[in-house]
């Protein structure tokens, strides 16, 4: 014990003199494993490159107040020649695709108070939003003028799905809820157990004659009846496992892609399946996946990992044709397909250009100087891309 007691004086002294001649040397030490932190995590510095796409701005306008922080990925959808767009303040705008041209805006009355955090849904004549308050409005598509309104339990992130005489929504709390599209009176709903622990927003549902399909936020793929939401069957596309929930993490947060009776189908935990519609059976999984939807070429699928890099996928076996990883870390949004390029987002408001071909980078364009996190939007071949101010703009491919 006397002993212990000697050896302490003896200890503090020394700690004393080392950190009064060598407290510049620990920070040292600290500072400089916290910078090669800070640079292994920072975003990809963009690389300088020969253009050899030239996509030219055609329209661009305001929305409104746009998602900024709500992490809705609020996108646009185009049917016949007009573009729909929501803005979280409570607008809905419709306008014309070719010119930007507004055709009508839908705004809430003053006492609503909306804040729309979902993109649009369209059909069935009708344009249908949903709100953080878990709000869902059905607007005319030709007039904008309210048709009715609905309540759901959650707030609604994914843009609803209108067909079929029915308005699919899908809130956050893992609900979907299905109400008739004339009136808007709830047919059924259908509940999915969440995990501690999920990836900001929701995969939109997709159908097939008399089938629903849901990615859900433990990583399945659920494919319900469309009359009355009962499980067909079920299958899991990205296993939650890891010590922490952090590492669980295994959102299906890209929508499925149908093609015949295929389905196609991407998680968070960097996998990709592929899956017979009919029976549920996987028929082959590839370890590259990513969010925020997945896009399409005449050879295969596209998606981005969540650590920023872009894959070509072969459709028939998942193999990856190519990989771009120049933009690693600038959380990227789902790929689209315009032309012979893969065009994908990012945090600081830029769009890239991909040769479909190969993954070299064919073009860049800035939008705003605000992220864009919704997956752009391609029809007639003009590109959409919204961003998180409410911005929205329009390329075409010269």
């Amino acid at each position: 014990m006397t002993r212990m007691h000697m050896l302490r004086p003896a200890a503090a002294g020394v700690l004393l003199v080392f950190a009064l001649s060598g407290c510049s040397t620990v920070k040292g030490w600290f500072a400089g494993k916290d910078a090669e932190a800070k640079k292994a995590a920072a975003p990809a510095e963009l690389v300088d490159f020969q253009a050899t796409a030239k996509p030219s701005k055609i329209w661009s306008t305001g929305l409104g107040d746009g998602e900024r922080k709500i992490g809705a990925r609020q996108g646009p959808v185009v049917s016949e020649g007009r573009v729909f767009a929501a803005a979280a303040e409570g607008r809905v705008t419709a306008l014309d695709l070719q010119t930007g041209r507004e055709i009508w805006q839908f705004r809430g009355a003053k006492d609503d108070a909306l804040r729309l955090s979902g993109g649009p849904g369209v059909g069935e004549g009708l344009v249908v939003v949903g709100s953080l308050a878990g709000d869902v409005i059905a607007l005319d598509a030709s007039s904008g003028s309210e048709r009715w309104r609905a309540k759901v339990t959650s707030e609604v992130i994914a843009a609803p799905l209108v067909t079929q005489g029915t308005v699919y929504v899908r809130s956050n709390d893992g609900r979907i809820s299905a109400f008739d599209a004339a009136n808007g009176e709830r047919r059924w709903f259908s509940e999915h157990e969440l995990p501690a622990l999920t990836v900001r927003g929701n995969a939109p549902l997709a159908w097939a004659p008399g089938v629903l399909f849901s990615g859900n936020d433990d990583g399945t793929l659920s494919a319900l009846a469309l009359q009355d939401g009962r499980v067909l069957w079920q299958q899991a596309i990205g296993t939650p496992d890891g010590r922490t929930e952090l590492e669980r993490m295994a959102d299906v947060d890209s929508g499925p892609l149908i093609d015949g009776t295929l389905l196609f189908v991407s998680s968070f935990k960097n996998r990709t399946v592929a899956i017979d519609g009919p029976t549920g059976r996987p028929m082959w999984q590839s370890e590259y996946g990513g969010i925020g939807g997945m896009g399409v070429g005449p050879s295969g699928l596209l998606v981005s990992s969540p650590t920023g890099t872009v894959y070509l996928l072969d459709k028939n076996s998942g193999a990856a044709l190519w990989s771009q990883p120049v933009l690693a870390r600038r959380s990227l949004t789902g790929p689209v397909v315009q032309g012979d390029y893969a065009v994908v987002g990012d945090f600081d408001g830029y769009l890239h250009w991909l040769r479909l071909d190969n993954g070299e980078l064919a073009a860049r364009e800035r939008v705003g100087g605000k992220a864009i996190k919704a997956q752009p939007v391609v029809a007639d071949g003009i590109l959409l891309v919204q961003n998180v101010e409410g911005g929205l703009t329009a390329f075409r491919l010269d």
